[in-house]
């Protein structure tokens, strides 16, 4: 009967493991040119605003879901939201309207970030504390391989600035999701959902020195993220003159350490290390990289690829670890935690354009953003080395 259970078990997790690396891709593949894409139709500031307007409304229905999924349950909510991301990612893809364009980039905004949110919970509810490390950190390279796969498929799909290809592309890959979650996990059985209202849960995280260190590392690690995201590609193809081609191929090889750095890294933590003093060096090595970004004016495919590769070492130590012990520290249950955890990235993209919008209004350049953001992430070591390690 046990082995019955545990070959239940890895069965989900394996499943769960393509799941995460189909949806993925299909939250990746526009990722990266959707800033480019909006500016077609408007400027770079509504941009910003559009992007802070849907982590807003994002961050509104994180906490909504313990309730959502106590009555609808994770299956039926995810399927639900597989439907209107579909509805989403097919009107981007066939209209030119800004206003149409705009209500459809905000609902696959807070789609994706939701059923995110759902797969989580399947993977947590099929994860052991001893394997925890061992199972994100494989779901996360599995996930950063379709990162990788998708601004190479970008490059090749994007000739002439034909961006509508690239999200009936992304919007097709939800049919085989669709598919894999209505075969595999229809018949899952949600845990007792705990609805903690929202003072209990900023007391129970401000309450607790570690949950209250790690909610601060994610949050700096979605920062980060969303500022490369929004502005790393306008640089370089607005300022610095890259091709999308050369764009797409730059980027995939930048997100290479993600595949090669999480699993192992996920195991040594589950054994052998700490997880404060990874993170730690993580930061260093994002801090340090990103700032060189503003200095690089040469346009050298090796020295740029190099740089960005460089970013994102840290960035993947961050990462793995940060999944890891946060994971190790909440149950299950608690969907209002995992879910006010996963709230820290539409806070960042809540955060991010707007401090970046005050710089442009204070006339820096797009270039010294990038200083910025390296000041911003040294400030993780203060949080980082806070942590006690769960080992």
């Amino acid at each position: 009967m046990h082995h019955d259970l545990a070959g239940t078990r890895h069965a989900n997790v394996f499943v769960i493991y393509i799941l995460g690396f189909l949806f993925t891709l299909h939250a990746a593949l526009p990722a990266y040119i959707n800033s480019t894409f909006l500016s077609k139709f408007t400027s770079e500031a509504y941009v910003g605003i559009l992007y802070t307007f849907s982590a807003l409304l994002t961050i509104f229905i994180f906490g909504k879901i313990p309730n959502i999924l106590k009555k609808f349950g994770n299956y039926r909510s995810m399927f639900t939201l597989l439907i209107v991301d579909f509805i989403a990612f097919l009107g981007m893809a066939l209209t030119g309207n800004i206003i149409i364009i705009s209500a459809c980039f905000i609902l696959s905004f807070i789609s994706i970030a939701v059923i995110g949110f759902n797969i989580d919970v399947f993977l947590e509810s099929f994860s052991k504390n001893s394997t925890t490390g061992k199972i994100r950190g494989t779901f996360l390279s599995t996930s950063n391989i379709a990162w990788i796969i998708a601004p190479l498929i970008c490059s090749f799909i994007l000739t002439d600035g034909d961006y509508w290809k690239i999200f009936v592309a992304a919007g097709l890959l939800l049919l085989p999701i669709a598919l894999l979650i209505h075969n595999n996990l229809k018949n899952f059985k949600d845990t007792e959902y705990k609805i903690i209202p929202a003072k209990s849960i900023i007391r129970e995280i401000v309450g607790d020195k570690n949950i209250r260190s790690i909610f601060f590392v994610n949050f700096l690690l979605q920062f980060f993220y969303s500022w490369m995201i929004i502005y790393t590609p306008l640089y370089l193809y607005t300022y610095i003159g890259w091709s999308w081609r050369e764009i797409g191929i730059m980027f995939s090889i930048m997100l290479v350490p993600f595949v090669l750095t999480e699993a192992p890294l996920g195991k040594l933590a589950d054994t052998r290390w700490g997880e404060k003093e990874v993170m730690s060096v993580g930061f260093i090595v994002i801090a340090l990289s990103t700032s060189m970004i503003a200095f690089i004016q040469v346009k050298s495919m090796l020295l740029w690829t190099f740089l960005l590769f460089t970013t994102r070492i840290g960035a993947s130590m961050v990462e793995i670890m940060s999944e890891t012990y946060f994971f190790k520290k909440t149950a299950p249950n608690k969907a209002n935690v995992i879910g006010f955890f996963r709230t820290m990235r539409p806070w960042a993209y809540l955060i991010s354009p707007i401090l970046a919008t005050g710089l442009f209004s204070l006339g820096f350049s797009i270039k010294y953003i990038f200083i910025i953001l390296a000041v911003v992430m040294f400030f993780g070591l203060h949080f980082s080395l806070n942590l006690k390690d769960t080992r």
